[in-house]
């Protein structure tokens, strides 16, 4: 028996798409029933790598978690990650398809629709229901033509939809309206409630403004979400970086962190347990005069190591590291972060640059990287190696992580020592002093006694330590929205023949 779909849209991007998803999945599965999440295309360089070596959207990854499941690409079958302001790259099924132009968006991305057909069928073959993500808005009419992850999706499954608006930035009912009024008067047939996320106030006042908007439309609002603070979700999004409940609160913390704000940065949930931790201040620097003197600074992932390095000494930044570093501030590179530390980085087939070209690397540690054709995607395990510096203390704690990237890094110099030893294969590599280290294993501060033994050697001493866990997120996240949208509606949207406790009783 096919699984019918409920799809969730949103008035823009970054509304709380992502984690409303994630919170369905949740419900769904405590609700003993069988869920699988899908988004058809996502743009994102946060990205996660499923078992058996392909890569997805961290989203859909966090979603599969929130279901209980391991992630798998038939959850997100097409996955664009920007490298450049008009050039993306192109994951299909979890593989590398090449380069998506921009002027190219619409013609080629209508290509991509057996793939997005495949994975989602698989999935409601498989599941008892499919909880389904749009991306920024449908009422693009731009691309409508090109559409392959809102509209198309819900006529295809014949999916009832929920349209989802952010209160927090303003306009929300104009925007629902909008959102509704503009498009094809087929699709609109299907949107069968709106949702109003991140309320701050008291819910009674919106009543007048709500009962207009369904005067107006004839679509239910089916829940008034409030705020969540310390949201313990991974975000999929960058701009999340740049919004209020992305700064830290806790600016007389033990340690301080600083983590380099690359324009291209990537799966900058790595850093998420480090923010969870009392006393620990995590701030995102984009400019020298911001860095100030942290006990740690981190270089993170970025989706275009050469362009972002560019743009990282174009602003001061790249002095600024290497200046902090002379005064004694360790510094901590991971993926294109770990890159950029090196002496040098060549690309002699046009990979992220020109073909032949080679720059010059913050010189901070002795490895090179050279730029390769295959990407390297696989989820590992393994153990601290190095005995040096912070990581002293650590050495042969476990780590369990996943690795992104197409270049490979060797050492330079003689007996350079490496951070991790992943399956007997060493990764990374430490400084004679131990003060700048790097590695590419995505997850490093996920592992709790790692990320604890280095926050002690950075002088968290006296606030006990946390262990990180994202179940309790997901727990927490599903009450949060059980609490305030009517599940009993939404589950009736999805099963219109069943009485709502025949689907409360299926746990």
């Amino acid at each position: 028996m096919t699984a019918p779909v409920l799809m969730v849209l949103g008035t823009a991007s970054s509304v709380g798409k992502s984690v409303l998803v994630t919170a369905l999945c949740r419900i769904a599965r405590q609700d003993g029933i069988r869920v699988a999440p899908f988004k058809a295309q996502n743009m994102s360089n946060n990205a996660d790598v499923t078992a058996d070596g392909r890569e997805i959207g961290r989203a859909q990854s966090e979603q599969a978690a929130a279901a209980g499941l391991a992630p798998r690409w038939e959850m997100n079958p097409v996955l664009l990650k920007p490298q450049g302001d008009r050039t993306s790259q192109v994951v299909v099924e979890g593989r590398p398809a090449g380069l998506l132009r921009s002027s190219d968006f619409v013609t080629r991305k209508r290509d991509l629709w057996p793939h997005v057909e495949r994975g989602l069928e698989t999935l409601r073959a498989e599941y008892e229901l499919v909880v389904a993500e749009g991306a920024g808005s449908p009422a693009e009419t731009n691309l409508r033509a090109g559409d392959i992850v809102n509209m198309r999706v819900a006529r295809h499954a014949a999916a009832p939809v929920l349209i989802v608006g952010d209160i927090d930035r303003g306009g929300v009912f104009a925007h629902l309206y909008g959102t509704l009024a503009l498009l094809e008067p087929e699709d609109r047939t299907l949107v069968r409630g709106f949702v109003i996320n991140r309320f701050r106030g008291d819910p009674s006042l919106l009543a007048p403004a709500i009962e207009d908007l369904e005067a107006r439309t004839g679509v239910p609002v089916l829940g008034v979400i409030p705020w969540l603070d310390g949201l313990d979700v991974a975000q999929e999004d960058a701009v999340v970086l740049e919004r209020p409940e992305g700064a830290p609160a806790a600016v007389d913390a033990a340690v301080d962190i600083a983590v380099i704000r690359l324009p291209r940065i990537a799966n900058f949930d790595d850093f998420d347990p480090l923010a969870a931790e009392p006393g620990v201040r995590l701030r995102y620097v984009a400019r020298p005069e911001d860095l100030g003197r942290p006990q740690l600074i981190v270089l993170p992932g970025t989706k275009a190591t050469i362009a972002d390095l560019d743009l990282l000494r174009r602003s001061g930044l790249a002095d600024a590291v290497v200046a902090r570093h002379a005064e004694g501030i360790p510094v901590l590179g991971i993926c294109g972060g770990f890159q950029m530390l090196g002496e040098r980085i060549a690309d002699p087939l046009g990979v992220e640059a020109s073909a032949g070209s080679e720059v010059a690397g913050l010189g901070l540690l002795p490895v090179a990287t050279t730029f390769a054709a295959d990407k390297t995607t696989r989820r590992v395990e393994g153990r601290v190696a190095s005995r040096r510096g912070a990581w002293a203390g650590a050495v042969d704690a476990p780590v369990t992580g996943y690795e992104i990237h197409m270049g490979e890094t060797r050492a330079t110099a003689p007996h350079v020592e490496p951070l991790l030893d992943l399956e007997g294969r060493p990764d990374g590599a430490v400084s004679a002093d131990g003060s700048v280290a790097g590695c590419y294993l995505h997850g490093l501060f996920h592992n709790d006694a790692l990320r604890h033994v280095l926050l002690a050697a950075l002088g968290r001493a006296e606030t006990p330590f946390v262990s990180f866990d994202r179940e309790r997120g997901y727990d927490r996240l599903a009450q949060h929205v059980r609490s305030h949208l009517d599940m009993e509606r939404v589950w009736a949207l999805v099963w219109p023949e069943r009485a709502p406790h025949e689907v409360a009783a299926r746990g």
